[in-house]
Parts: C-alpha cells; sequence; structure tokens
C-alpha cells in the first residue's frame, strides 16, 4: 500500500472520529428523549429499556406545539425578509459606491461582527424599552435584522464587486431607475449568496434561545421552540425526558431544512470561492 492510500485511509478514520464526537450529543438526545424519568436519572448514556413515544404526544400537546412552530415561522420569516432585503441593497450601494464615505459606512457596518452579543445585552434591553419595540414575535424578528447585517452585508459587499458595472450602465442607459436596475437585473444575479445568507440565518434564528429568552414576555402564546424546551427545567424538579423530546421536536425542523438546501450553500460558497 503506498503513502497516499495510507494518508486517506487516515484521514477517514479522522473524520469518522470528529463526526462521531459531533453527533455522540444528538444521539444522547434522541435516546433520553424516549426514556422514562427513572431512566434517564439512572443512566443518561444507557439505551431506553423501553421506548416511551408517549413523551412526544405530552410535550406536543403540552406546549401547544403547533402555535409554536408557527411562531418561529413568524419570527424567521420576518427576519430573512428583513435581511435579505435591506442588506443586498446596502451591499450593492456600498460597493458600487467609490468614495470614503462609502468606506467609512462599509466598516462603520461590518464592524459589529467583533463585538459578541453578550456584551450588548443589558444595554439592548434598555433601548428596547425606549422605543416600545412590542415584545412579541414580529418585534423579535424585526430584532434580527440588526444583527444579521453585518455578515449578509460583509458577504454581499464582496459578491457584487464581481458583478460587471456594465450591467448597472446598460440598464440606466435603457431607462431604469436604480431600483429597478437592481431588483430586476442585479438582485437575480446575487442568487447564490442570498442562497448562502438565508441557510446561515435559518439556522441560527431557528435555533436561537437566548435572544427570545431576554426579549419576549413569557406568555405561553408568544414563546418559540426552543424557550418551550426550558419550560420543563423547575428549580427543584426537572423533567428531563420531556426537555429532550422538546429539543428534538424544536431541531428537527431545521435539520431537515438544512438537508434539503445544503446543496444550494455549497453552490453559493464555491461562487464566491470562485468569483473572488
Amino acid at each position: 500500500m503506498d503513502k497516499s492510500k495510507k494518508s486517506l485511509i487516515v484521514l477517514e478514520i479522522i473524520l469518522i472520529i470528529v463526526v462521531a464526537v459531533f453527533l455522540y450529543p444528538i444521539f444522547l438526545v434522541l435516546i433520553n428523549s424516549l426514556k422514562s424519568f427513572k431512566g434517564v436519572m439512572t443512566n443518561v448514556i444507557a439505551l431506553p429499556d423501553s421506548l416511551h413515544f408517549e413523551n412526544y404526544t405530552y410535550v406536543w400537546k403540552n406546549i401547544n406545539y403547533p402555535r409554536l412552530f408557527l411562531n418561529n415561522v413568524i419570527v424567521t420569516v420576518t427576519a430573512i425578509l428583513g435581511i435579505v432585503g435591506f442588506c443586498s441593497i446596502a451591499g450593492f450601494m456600498l460597493s458600487r459606491t467609490r468614495s470614503r464615505l462609502s468606506w467609512l459606512l462599509y466598516i462603520f457596518c461590518i464592524a459589529p461582527m467583533l463585538i459578541p452579543f453578550q456584551t450588548i445585552m443589558i444595554t439592548l434591553i434598555k433601548f428596547l424599552k425606549i422605543i416600545n419595540l412590542p415584545n412579541n414575535v414580529w418585534g423579535l424578528g424585526s430584532l434580527y435584522w440588526g444583527f444579521a447585517a453585518p455578515t449578509a452585508i460583509f458577504m454581499y459587499h464582496g459578491f457584487v464587486k464581481n458583478v460587471p458595472q456594465e450591467i448597472d450602465e446598460s440598464a440606466i442607459v435603457d431607462g431604469a431607475s436604480t431600483l429597478r436596475m437592481f431588483f430586476s437585473i442585479i438582485f437575480p444575479l446575487l442568487k447564490p449568496v442570498t442562497s448562502t445568507i438565508v441557510i446561515i440565518d435559518v439556522m441560527w434564528i431557528w435555533n436561537d434561545f437566548l435572544l427570545p429568552l431576554i426579549f419576549l414576555d413569557g406568555a405561553k402564546e408568544t414563546k418559540t421552540l426552543t424557550l418551550a424546551a426550558y419550560t420543563f427545567i423547575g428549580q427543584y424538579v426537572t423533567d428531563w425526558q420531556y426537555t429532550m423530546t422538546a429539543i428534538v421536536l424544536a431541531v428537527v425542523p431545521s435539520i431537515l431544512f438544512f438537508i434539503f438546501m445544503q446543496k444550494h450553500i455549497v453552490k453559493g460558497v464555491t461562487a464566491g470561492a470562485v468569483k473572488g
């Protein structure tokens, strides 16, 4: 066996180990969602003696899963529409405008990528009280516009620079306004990077826990799926089997979405790398 084949085998073994390490927590959550409370507390890493599918029925009814699923959809769709709409225009205009002011605005827009969210939580809460932003799923969705903007503008800005400017000039000569030119001609060309941004942000927003926790008012009808899992954690007693079940029900939609859309994120990253 030559060295190249040996190296390939070693690499495959390393990758299998890495995949196993990342999948093991998911495996634990899944098997514990099918145990009784006693089974979880007795041995968390053991396989269940019997499958308790009634955990899913109980959690589904207790948290009102269809309602919370709709809340997640509202938050995610509201956030994605704002992120794609505003950031694509901002990235395009900042990329096409060659001036010192444009460069400073671009730096100002992407600088928050360096600031951890935890450092601004208290300031954010006080600011939201000042502007009286509704603490419901619609208000929560709009909050993500600002938090996702730095990365989205950064990606759009870099992608637009590789779109020939002659396309803009031809459309304007033909009488198109800037907005019509952008949405009719430029925006369709941004499909690869738009797909990448949508997939990344959907995975983040759907599974986010901290921002909904500090923003929503705690009413059952305004919770998200990730917050619903937290309701089974008490000060003195925690129903771990129901918590694990709620986690599974919360993350499965985002996993299915990623599996269905992963080919688009690969295309987006590849297109950006080739154009760059």
